[in-house]
């Protein structure tokens, strides 16, 4: 669809922040704090940074953006410079003009010059068709999620009820969980000989404008968040004694008050077959890649959690 209406697009920049956070309010009723929204878009140690654009109207209000988040590909000797599709919004009186493709084929336009070779993501049901069917994007595979049903007093959901409750809720948690600084976290499936995000150590001093914990449990170290139960985002080391492992996992979540166990993985990974063996996963986020000369197969492609930008 072209372009419809008489809108002014102009490229991210730090300078436009507030803007981002307004378009927020406006689309999701959603304050976030631009100091996030700061740590988020802060790629600067992949040399591209605010790889994205904003449109706004006649009142000079902004109406739509569409950015990605650069990052580092690795596969066998290759570093590939990619970006992962992230926040992605239109307002809602200014739908259906055109805007999320127009404002998506000049960021991938911005990461051909940029030198990015490779976007993917993880659309959302409502999404998926626009990428595959307006901006030739390949959908090919679709993240796993594993659940395990913890029953514990609900602690969690309890400080998120009562809102006085969260300080010490989160103290809790500190004295739960022993406080690590790893300034490296391998990626599981990179460690099998899959292409998957360089986690080096200035890739993990990005990640933190989320809060994550990573515990040592055996000879296997484990990365997670709590949100509305344990996420697991990834683990690496040996799986070779997968009960255990899952054992202390779900005394850990017992422990801390949360309801589930969670995992989201790619179809064909060690991790994958391992919980395969102990429950049945549902689908979750489709997978799909935009290729702007990267010649990496779909196929040898993998992801867990820790990988999506909300993680």
């Amino acid at each position: 669809m072209p372009l419809q209406g008489n809108y002014r697009i102009e490229r991210f920049t730090v300078d436009r922040l507030n803007d981002l956070a307004y378009l927020y309010i406006a689309v999701y009723g959603r304050l976030i704090l631009k100091e996030y929204l700061l740590k988020k878009y802060n790629t600067a140690y992949t040399g591209v940074m605010y790889t994205g654009y904003l449109a706004y109207d006649n009142a000079n209000l902004p109406v739509a953006f569409y950015a990605v988040i650069p990052c580092f590909i690795k596969y066998e000797d290759q570093l590939v410079l990619a970006a992962q599709s992230a926040d992605t919004m239109t307002h809602p009186a200014h739908r259906n003009k055109g805007l999320f493709v127009e404002l998506a084929n000049r960021t991938y336009d911005l990461c051909r010059a940029e030198g990015i070779r490779l976007v993917f993501g993880f659309p959302n049901q409502n999404s998926v068709h626009g990428f595959v069917n307006k901006l030739n994007w390949q959908v090919f595979d679709r993240l796993q999620r594993f659940h395990f049903p913890v029953k514990s007093i609900p602690l969690e959901k309890l400080a998120l009820k009562f809102s006085f409750l969260q300080p010490f809720y989160h103290l809790y948690v500190r004295l739960m969980i022993p406080r690590r600084h790893d300034k490296q976290m391998a990626n599981s499936v990179t460690t099998e000989g899959y292409a998957g995000i360089c986690r080096n150590a200035d890739y993990i001093a990005y990640k933190t404008y989320n809060t994550t914990h990573t515990i040592k449990t055996g000879t296997s170290t484990v990365w997670f968040k709590i949100q509305n139960g344990l996420i697991i985002g990834d683990i690496t080391g040996s799986l070779d004694k997968p009960d255990q492992l899952l054992s202390r996992l779900l005394t850990l979540a017992k422990k801390l008050g949360l309801g589930s166990l969670q995992f989201q993985v790619s179809e064909g990974t060690q991790l994958y077959a391992m919980l395969k063996k102990r429950t049945e996963p549902l689908p979750s986020f489709p997978v799909g890649i935009k290729h702007l000369g990267c010649d990496i197969p779909a196929e040898k492609i993998k992801f867990t959690f820790a990988d999506i930008d909300i993680f």
